[in-house]
């Protein structure tokens, strides 16, 4: 696809007060990890961080449940996005490519915003680029291979800012992050960190506790069960 540059300017007035701040935040702000990138061997990668909004819930993020099959990253709930190929001119094309890919959304309908600094997830060895973007002309989005992806959702961003649905997820290794269960399922690890980050910044965040603590594959049971007794 041709070159497409971010452009602040565009942003609505309830996403001004996050780029204001997105444009000084550090990688300190922004990530949990506190491993650096090697020097060599990292991948290139990017992900979209779509805000939406609808007039029943107001402003949203789009997210998606990656496939229990894949290689990095498998069952784990992500913004849209992947690794850099060759063709992409830049992280803002990796972002709008792979949503597109994942999803079915129209590039043509985003307007990206402003570009995160980049970030390294240690377990997959990716160098992310979080791309911030408007949902200007929001269309019908799905699974578009499900192999890929398992499902795709809009969740608002209330719900995320919710107390109640905020918590502390330990991870096997002993791990210990943000996260929130949503639309039934747990967002956590790098994209939990990163939400985390976004609703302190754009000025979303309600007061919580920071707690309680809970074990990752409870966390995903409970969140399954509690989703199918609410159908």
């Amino acid at each position: 696809m041709a070159s497409v540059r971010v452009d602040p300017a565009a942003a609505p007035s309830w996403l001004v007060p996050l780029l204001r701040v997105a444009g000084t935040a550090t990688t300190d702000e922004l990530s949990r990890h506190d491993i650096a990138p090697p020097a060599t061997g990292a991948r290139r990668a990017a992900v979209l961080v779509l805000f939406g909004e609808t007039t029943e819930h107001g402003p949203d993020l789009l997210l998606q449940e990656r496939a229990g099959g894949l290689r990095d990253h498998a069952g784990q709930v992500s913004f849209p996005g992947g690794g850099r190929e060759p063709t992409d001119d830049g992280p803002v094309d990796t972002a709008l490519r792979e949503a597109a890919e994942e999803t079915g959304l129209d590039p043509a309908g985003v307007v990206p915003l402003a570009l995160l600094p980049e970030l390294f997830i240690p377990p997959s060895g990716f160098r992310v680029t979080p791309v911030l973007a408007h949902w200007r002309d929001p269309v019908a989005v799905a699974p578009v291979d499900p192999a890929e992806t398992a499902t795709v959702v809009r969740v608002p961003v209330a719900e995320l800012a919710d107390p109640g649905h905020r918590f502390l997820v330990r991870h096997p290794s002993g791990w210990v992050g943000p996260a929130f269960e949503v639309a039934g399922m747990v967002v956590w690890g790098f994209t939990g960190g990163l939400v985390d980050s976004l609703l302190r910044m754009g000025g979303w965040e309600r007061p919580w506790s920071g707690g309680p603590t809970r074990d990752l594959d409870r966390a995903w049971v409970d969140a399954r069960q509690r989703s199918r007794s609410a159908r």
